[in-house]
């Protein structure tokens, strides 16, 4: 049978409003939840699992690409159209924060039976805390450790991975002698800001001084985390290439081209699916060295927020809850390979016996928050464009640390400015 379009239409609204009715009656609460990149397709095989514990809520999963994410997120704040429920990256949660778009979550934390604050790594509880109060509750987490080759260290003389940096720095020259001069110790892409995040992550003084208000990058820890990374480069013990110019890092590291590379804990399953059967045994993962033992790392990762337009808090929290449990972070951690952020979920499951993941447990015991700011990947970013002059021999290192806090400077000056005139104005 055909309709004519106006008919068509009403049938339609009358099915939608049919619909809306029975969930009503049936007493089913619909709740958004917005995702950043694969962690959807995870969401897509967890949620009738958490539906079938929960049959009042029902949860539609929608999936953003990580390039439109920031712009999207931004864009339904601006419309009034944000969802219940987001994951948001730890260096996103500030910019949230800061608009007042995202709900306090001590109060529901206080009465949970679930979310328990003292089972989580607390540096990456940390990053959820602003002010005094909790802003999200932590997904999975990220962080940025070495990955070596056993078999080339052995080969140089040495029986395992450097602790210190003076301990890298001789297996790095070595490995570089090794090959005549014509292969490379480490691959440390120049436009990623990462590896020498983590190097100046070594340093107890902060990257940002005043309460984020100014960059601290001429303090002598920065400048000696610099020195470290553009020597690395002027020893030719890194190629100065960006990580497009890498091209395919598994299968050079799986050669013998790099024997470190710094990266994050999905590296896991691509060197594995990667690199031959046979070599699996030739590459392992080691927490980073520091200046005089076992060093730092960048507490990443994302986090689960709701926003302060749900209308459906209590059932979002309860999506929150479900996904922190043990058992369910193991399922997600078999999913995707992203890591939880409890200690209890290490102590089950493929994780508890996978030695390439040992390191990355004990490297989130000492990571270490980026600065709470909203404006701090834009200073990264700057942060980065500076060492790489600095590696190309255009800029000492005095005068990059000078430049990188002029920047900063000039990033922060907004923020400066809310902050004095909030103190101003204060009661």
């Amino acid at each position: 049978m055909r309709f004519a379009p106006g008919h068509r239409a009403w049938v339609v609204l009358a099915a939608v409003l049919l619909a809306s009715c029975a969930n009503k009656s049936a007493g089913v609460v619909d709740i958004d939840f917005w995702t950043i990149g694969r962690e959807g397709e995870a969401m897509a095989k967890l949620v009738p699992a958490f539906e079938r514990e929960h049959p009042g809520i029902r949860v539609h999963v929608q999936q953003m690409p990580l390039t439109a994410a920031h712009q999207k997120l931004f864009t339904a704040f601006a419309g009034n159209s944000m969802p219940d429920i987001t994951q948001l990256g730890n260096t996103w949660l500030p910019e949230m924060q800061a608009l007042n778009a995202i709900e306090p979550l001590d109060g529901y934390v206080a009465a949970s039976k679930v979310v328990d604050k003292t089972d989580y790594f607390p540096s990456i509880w940390a990053t959820n805390t602003i002010d005094g109060k909790l802003w999200g509750v932590p997904w999975y987490v990220d962080t940025r450790l070495l990955f070596y080759r056993v078999d080339i260290l052995k080969e140089v003389g040495f029986d395992g991975p450097p602790r210190t940096w003076d301990e890298w720095r001789r297996q790095l020259a070595a490995i570089r002698a090794r090959g005549d001069g014509k292969g490379f110790a480490v691959l440390l892409p120049t436009n990623e800001y990462e590896p020498l995040m983590s190097l100046a992550l070594q340093s107890e003084q902060p990257l940002l001084r005043d309460g984020g208000r100014y960059g601290n990058f001429r303090s002598e820890g920065f400048k000696r985390a610099l020195a470290f990374y553009v020597d690395t480069f002027k020893a030719k013990q890194a190629p100065t290439i960006t990580n497009v110019e890498a091209g395919n890092p598994w299968t050079e590291f799986g050669r013998g081209v790099y024997a470190f590379y710094l990266s994050g804990p999905w590296n896991i399953g691509e060197f594995r699916k990667r690199i031959d059967a046979k070599d699996q045994d030739d590459w392992s993962t080691a927490a980073l060295p520091g200046i005089d033992g076992p060093g730092a790392s960048n507490a990443g990762g994302s986090s689960l927020v709701i926003f302060r337009s749900s209308k459906h808090k209590e059932e979002a929290w309860e999506l929150v809850e479900f996904l922190s449990r043990p058992d369910i972070q193991r399922q997600f951690y078999d999913l995707l390979g992203d890591m939880p952020p409890r200690r209890s979920s290490w102590e089950g499951g493929t994780l508890a016996n996978d030695p390439k993941a040992r390191a990355f447990r004990d490297q989130l015991e000492r990571v270490v928050p980026s600065p709470a700011v909203p404006e701090w990947e834009r200073i990264a970013t700057e942060m980065q464009l500076v060492a790489a002059q600095a590696v190309a021999g255009q800029i000492s290192i005095d005068d990059a640390a000078a430049e990188i806090d002029r920047r900063t400077d000039r990033i922060l000056e907004k923020r400066r400015w809310v902050l004095d005139h909030a103190r101003e104005h204060a009661p």
